[in-house]
């Protein structure tokens, strides 16, 4: 076989980080240094991390999820409370909710940008209602200008929105708001496993910085712990990939969004011929930041079957993604049911993230596109 065959028989993976010479010289530093933890390289991602972001500070910690744990604690949701959010989101920014033995509230979502309704927001709030938690789903940011009047703590989950901006200036995980992004392998920024905690207020950082590291003194003493605290810290290893990331993260944005365009146009026929949904536009001076390229099969088919068709000519797919609210969790402890949001439940049956990546070429998204057309032809 010809190396072009060879390569035209390869899989088209699903994600694929973008790492290189920058990241493996500040890892030796990093193993030379002998500072694998609480080192330098944590403090100095941190300080990256918030000046691309446009804020004040930033807490680095485990995982995208540690960090809305954190935030929820941060904010001061305990028991008994209610937290409005997302049924349409990955699991996590439900479950904290529940780690702190408050209740997840969860409201439908808006049909075209697909984060939470504002209005079914207000809808939802009851005098126990603490906080909001919205997500800025596949990177498009959330109505965060409507759903601050409320004058309610908020927490934003940030973890695919790296990139994005509102459309009142800021940037997405800079109004002050805590704002957790996550650094998982698929992410616009990785450091194989991670998160950072964006905020506007330095005493809300202090407390992070120490809940992260076992609720330790803020001058770190060894034998004065004096809060409830977690191991979600963040070794130097990691913040050394991420700071090479920050480096490279505006190229890799600008990659993204350039894949998303040649999408758009591979798909264009196929939406207007079948009724394929695309992802949204950017409107009203909202902008997304490319994380995955999510598409909604049109109500005739199967979308299990679709992913099955796409498999079997190498190209990588998946559900993406299903509904908190129909989970087995979430149906035994808070009673949930089919038909509660009606929006939600509709799109995550019908959507399938393709291969979307940096690197990802042209020609592989003219295959994945051909692949599609055929699917939902056939």
């Amino acid at each position: 076989m010809s190396d072009a065959s060879s390569a035209a028989a390869e899989d088209v993976p699903l994600a694929q980080p973008v790492l290189g010479a920058e990241e493996e010289a500040l890892l030796l530093e990093v193993l030379r240094s002998g500072y694998l933890s609480l080192g330098p390289t944590g403090p100095r991602f941190e300080r990256d991390f918030a000046a691309f972001v446009g804020a004040p500070h930033a807490s680095a910690v485990s995982s995208g999820t540690a960090g809305l744990h954190l935030a929820i604690r941060a904010a001061g949701v305990t028991d008994g409370d209610e937290v409005i959010t997302s049924p349409f989101s990955f699991v996590a920014s439900a479950n904290v909710i529940a780690y702190e033995r408050a209740t997840p509230v969860f409201a439908d979502i808006d049909p075209v940008t697909l984060n939470v309704d504002p209005d079914a927001v207000a809808a939802a709030i009851t005098d126990r209602t603490t906080a909001l938690l919205p997500v800025h789903i596949f990177g498009y940011p959330a109505d965060l200008p409507t759903l601050e009047r409320h004058g309610l703590p908020i927490v934003e989950d940030a973890c695919e929105a790296l990139g994005a901006r509102h459309r009142d200036g800021p940037a997405v995980g800079a109004r002050g708001h805590a704002a957790v992004f996550g650094f998982y392998a698929n992410k616009q920024l990785t450091t194989g496993e991670g998160g950072m905690i964006t905020l506007g207020d330095e005493q809300a950082k202090q407390r992070i910085d120490s809940e992260r590291n076992q609720g330790r003194a803020p001058d770190m003493g060894w034998l004065d712990h004096d809060r409830l605290g977690f191991n979600y810290r963040l070794t130097d290893l990691q913040s050394a990939i991420g700071i090479a990331q920050v480096g490279r993260l505006a190229g890799m944005l600008a990659d993204r969004a350039k894949v998303a365009g040649w999408y758009r146009e591979a798909l264009a026929p196929l939406a207007a011929q079948t009724g394929l949904t695309l992802p949204c536009e950017d409107s009203g001076g909202d902008q997304r930041g490319w994380f995955v390229f999510v598409v909604q099969v049109p109500h005739e088919h199967d979308r299990d079957d679709v992913i099955r068709r796409l498999r079997a000519v190498g190209v990588q797919s998946k559900p993406y993604l299903p509904a908190i609210h129909l989970m087995s969790f979430y149906r035994e402890t808070y009673g949930m049911r089919e038909g509660m949001f009606p929006v939600c439940e509709d799109v995550a049956a019908r959507s399938v993230a393709l291969p979307f990546f940096p690197a990802m070429t042209q020609a592989q998204v003219e295959r994945v596109s051909l692949a599609l057309t055929s699917a939902l032809q056939s």
